[in-house]
C-alpha cells in the first residue's frame, strides 16, 4: 500500500474532531433543555488557542492571551447562555463544563441553573445525551456513506482456509456456494450472515464445482461470539448503487451491530479467550487516514462505525466514563439518597487517571508500530471501528456488516 499521504491524516483528525463535538454536543444540549447553566464548550483541554465568548452584549473572538479580539454577533443572555467555546492547544479529548458538576463549587441552593440542583432525571439525561448523540449520528454517517458509495456486492466463490470446518467438509477454493441451509445465496455477506447465526450447528451446502452441484455439510466453529468456516471471499467485490430507503435500513441496522461486537469483544477479552492489541489515539488517527485515502465515503462509513462504537464505550460503567457517572446516578434513584460527592469525585478522578494512562501506554506503543494494524483499511461494510482514546483489539474490533474473511 502506497504510503499514507498528509490530506488523508488531516480528514481523519478532523472526523475524530467532529465525533468529539458530537458527543459533547449531546451534553451540551440536554443539559440546556433542561434549564442547566454550561460555562465552557472546550474542544482539546489545556492553554487556550482561541475561544469565542460573550461580553458586553457582544461574542468576541479572542486568541491566547487575548492578541486578537474581534467583535462577532449580538449576545443574548436568555437565548444563548453564558457559555464560552474554545479551541484549546492539546488537541485530544472535548468536554463541557456544567455549573454545579464540580463537587468542589460552592452551590447556591435556589441556583436553578446548577447541575447539582437539577432534577434527578435531568441529570441522567444530560449524562446520558453524550453516547446517544454519537450513536445516533453513526447512522447518519452510514446513510451517507452508503447512498453516495454504494454498497459493497461481493460473490460467493470462496478461499478456503486449511483447517477450518470447510476444508474438513471437503470445501474447495475456487467453489461457489449457491445454498445454504436451504437458502439460496448470491452474495458473500448473505452467506457470511447464516454462517454466522449457526456456530456449532451441521449446516447442509450446495456448491458449484466445475460446472456441477456438490452437497456438503459444514459445521461453523464458535469464533467471537459468531459461527466461522474459514472460508474468504475471492473477489474484492464492486460497489452497487442503493435506493435512499435501502441506505436508511443499512444505516439503523450497522449501529447495534457494533454495539454487539464491541460487547462480545470486550467480554472475550477480558475472560481470555480472545487476544489482541490496543489502539490508542495515533493508531485510530493512522486507520481513520487509511479509510480516508480510499475514499471520503469510506472514511464515512469508519466514522459511523467509530461514533457508534465511542457512544457504547462511554456507557461502560467505569469511573470518569459517562457510564460510571450513570451508577452513581442510578444509585441515587434505587435509594433516594444522593452518593457523597467528594467521594464520587475522587473515584472519577482515579478512573480518569487510570483511563489516561492507559491512553499513553497503548498510543507509546502505536507510535513504536506495536499495535494497531499494517494492513490497508477494510472496505466500508468491513472497517474497524475503534474507540478515540484506547480501543479493544484491533483484530476483534466490530463490523457493521459480517467481515468479509475468515467466515
Amino acid at each position: 500500500m502506497k504510503m499514507i499521504g498528509i490530506p488523508s491524516y488531516v480528514a481523519a483528525a478532523l472526523g475524530l474532531a467532529l465525533l468529539m463535538v458530537v458527543h459533547e454536543s449531546g451534553h451540551f444540549f440536554t443539559a440546556r433543555a433542561f434549564g442547566m447553566r454550561v460555562t465552557k464548550f472546550s474542544i482539546g483541554f489545556g492553554p487556550t488557542f482561541f475561544k469565542i465568548e460573550p461580553k458586553d452584549g457582544y461574542f468576541w473572538f479572542t486568541t491566547a492571551a487575548g492578541k486578537v479580539r474581534l467583535r462577532l454577533w449580538k449576545h443574548n443572555p436568555a437565548k444563548h447562555g453564558p457559555t464560552v467555546y474554545q479551541v484549546a492547544m492539546i488537541p485530544f479529548l472535548a468536554y463541557v463544563q456544567i455549573a454545579g458538576m464540580n463537587p468542589l463549587e460552592e452551590i447556591e441552593p435556589n441556583d436553578k441553573g446548577s447541575y447539582a440542583n437539577a432534577s434527578l432525571l435531568g441529570r441522567i439525561l444530560t449524562i446520558f445525551g453524550g453516547p446517544a448523540a454519537n450513536y445516533l449520528f453513526a447512522s447518519v454517517l452510514f446513510f451517507v456513506s452508503v447512498f453516495f458509495g454504494g454498497r459493497m456486492m461481493r460473490t460467493t466463490e470462496v478461499n478456503v482456509l486449511e483447517g477450518r470446518p470447510a476444508a474438513a467438509a471437503n470445501m474447495k477454493s475456487g467453489d461457489k456456494v449457491v445454498e445454504i441451509n436451504g437458502v439460496a445465496v448470491k452474495e458473500f455477506e448473505e452467506m457470511a450472515a447464516i454462517i454466522a447465526d449457526h456456530p456449532n450447528v451441521a449446516l447442509p451446502v450446495v456448491v458449484e464445482r466445475g460446472g456441477e452441484r456438490v452437497s456438503l455439510t459444514v459445521t461453523p466453529s464458535l469464533d467471537h461470539g459468531r459461527g466461522r468456516i474459514g472460508v474468504g471471499a475471492v473477489s474484492t467485490g464492486k460497489r452497487v448503487p442503493v435506493s435512499a430507503r435501502d441506505a436508511a435500513v443499512l444505516a439503523l441496522k450497522a449501529p447495534p451491530v457494533v454495539v454487539k461486537d464491541l460487547v462480545v469483544g470486550l467480554s472475550e477479552l477480558v475472560t481470555g479467550k480472545a487476544e489482541g492489541e490496543l489502539m490508542g489515539p495515533p493508531g485510530i488517527v493512522k486507520e481513520a487516514a487509511k479509510a480516508a485515502q480510499l475514499g471520503w465515503t469510506e472514511l464515512m462509513w469508519f466514522l459511523g462505525g467509530l461514533s457508534a462504537y465511542l457512544g457504547a464505550f462511554n456507557l461502560i460503567p467505569f469511573p470518569a466514563l459517562d457510564g460510571g457517572r450513570l451508577i452513581f446516578l442510578g444509585y441515587e434513584a434505587t435509594t433516594r439518597k444522593r452518593p457523597n460527592a467528594r467521594v464520587e469525585a475522587q473515584i472519577h478522578f482515579v478512573g480518569l487517571c487510570m483511563m489516561l494512562g492507559l491512553i499513553t501506554y497503548v498510543s507509546i506503543n502505536n507510535l513504536r508500530g506495536k499495535g494497531g494494524s499494517s494492513e490497508p483499511a477494510a472496505p466500508p461494510e468491513a472497517s474497524a471501528p475503534a474507540k478515540a482514546g484506547a480501543a479493544p483489539p484491533a483484530s476483534a474490533a466490530p463490523a457493521a456488516e459480517p467481515a468479509p474473511s475468515g467466515k
